[in-house]
């Protein structure tokens, strides 16, 4: 694997950077043709902020389905709403490729870590670009809220969070970073700075009592969206989901599973004297990646592109040589993660057994525990400079 991404064509950045904004493209142009139903959501959000009418209501003359974003992502929409359609969905599919491309250019590993993640993650970033999901962004900021901590710029690593906090919640989980600040103080203040100016800055194109109001409403959304979600063939792809689908059972509470995930997630960062060590901080990343979308009922299959960023980087950046079973689980979680959803992968086994039982989530289930049995056990500190620098 690592031969085939060494080779001149793959191992130029710019030969995957067409590949993205190629598949950009296509996702547009597929899109265009047949129905962009979430694009027309998103930019309901900043039409329907501007005429102070309902963001959580239903449009049944507009679009289908309601929204689950926050209030201030009528201002992050707004550059792609006041185009033309077809015109806003390219800008805004580019737009979500080239700052995943970006964030992934930033991590501190070697130019070929970045590569060799950019291939991987390709089809799943396909996958996500066809449903038009802002969850590229979000694992573009989780890794900038942990990019900047890593270079001491804590205010910029603030705003990160609370863009993906204050758009869809999930950014929230970059407060795992904290321990890896250097300024604790300023990194807290800069929180309380960003969420102020992000609670409010929808304020500027409709007003205070109406973007209050907004908030309450998204609040009781996202209650009314957990529950549905459940049994959803479409949602709660996720291991909370694989547990619930293959029991069968609607009796029992999530936070039997969340609770040992949270515990299990906290572990490694016993292991203080650890954290002076990259890659052990990034692989750090990768289980926050990877648990945002396990432990969430809201997970879809577009949402997989936040996991498997994580899958690349759990492999990649480790001080050692990976085994054959690591190697075989990269392989397991290409075939059943990234490719269940598409044409490739047999029909029926897709309908029959990965679809009706989130078996998508099983290899990032497997690759995750793996990950915290490594980062409760394994010396970080073994690298060489050529491997991370």
């Amino acid at each position: 694997m690592r031969q085939f991404f060494q080779r001149p064509f793959f191992s130029n950045p710019r030969t995957v950077l067409a590949l993205w904004l190629l598949l950009a493209l296509a996702a547009a142009l597929a899109k265009i043709a047949r129905h962009n139903n979430n694009f027309l959501i998103f930019r309901g959000v900043f039409w329907h902020t501007l005429q102070q009418t309902s963001l959580y209501a239903e449009y049944p003359a507009e679009y289908f389905d309601t929204n689950f974003y926050g209030p201030f992502f009528s201002l992050v929409i707004a550059p792609f709403a006041v185009v033309p359609e077809w015109l806003g969905l390219w800008m805004w599919l580019t737009a979500l490729s080239l700052f995943l491309f970006a964030a992934i250019r930033q991590l501190p590993v070697r130019q070929g870590i970045q590569i060799a993640t950019l291939w991987f993650c390709a089809h799943e970033l396909l996958t996500s670009l066809f449903m038009a999901q802002f969850n590229i962004a979000i694992v573009a900021g989780i890794i900038l809220t942990f990019v900047c901590l890593q270079r001491e710029r804590d205010f910029w690593a603030a705003f990160w969070l609370m863009l993906g906090t204050f758009v869809k919640l999930y950014g929230i989980v970059g407060l795992a970073f904290f321990f890896f600040s250097k300024h604790k103080g300023r990194f807290i203040a800069s929180l309380l700075f960003w969420a102020v100016v992000m609670f409010a800055a929808p304020m500027l194109i409709s007003s205070p009592e109406y973007i209050i109001s907004q908030y309450g409403e998204w609040y009781q959304s996202l209650t009314a969206k957990n529950a549905q979600n459940i049994f959803s063939g479409g949602q709660n792809i996720s291991l909370l989901g694989m547990a619930r689908k293959i029991s069968g059972c609607a009796s029992y509470s999530d936070l039997w599973l969340i609770l040992p995930g949270m515990a299990l997630l906290g572990l490694p960062f016993l292991r203080w004297k650890q954290f002076r060590h990259l890659p052990f901080q990034l692989t750090i990343v990768a289980s926050v990646l990877m648990f945002t979308v396990l432990f969430s009922t809201g997970s879809e299959s577009s949402t997989y592109i936040i996991a498997f960023v994580g899958v690349a980087l759990w492999y990649w950046v480790a001080p050692w040589s990976r085994s054959r079973w690591d190697i075989a689980l990269m392989i397991f979680a290409f075939i059943l993660t990234s490719m269940s959803p598409s044409d490739l992968f047999p029909a029926y086994i897709r309908k029959t057994w990965v679809q009706p039982y989130a078996l998508k989530a099983l290899p990032i289930a497997i690759i995750w525990l793996r990950l915290i049995w490594e980062l409760c056990r394994k010396d970080y500190a073994d690298i060489t400079s050529e491997k991370n620098a």
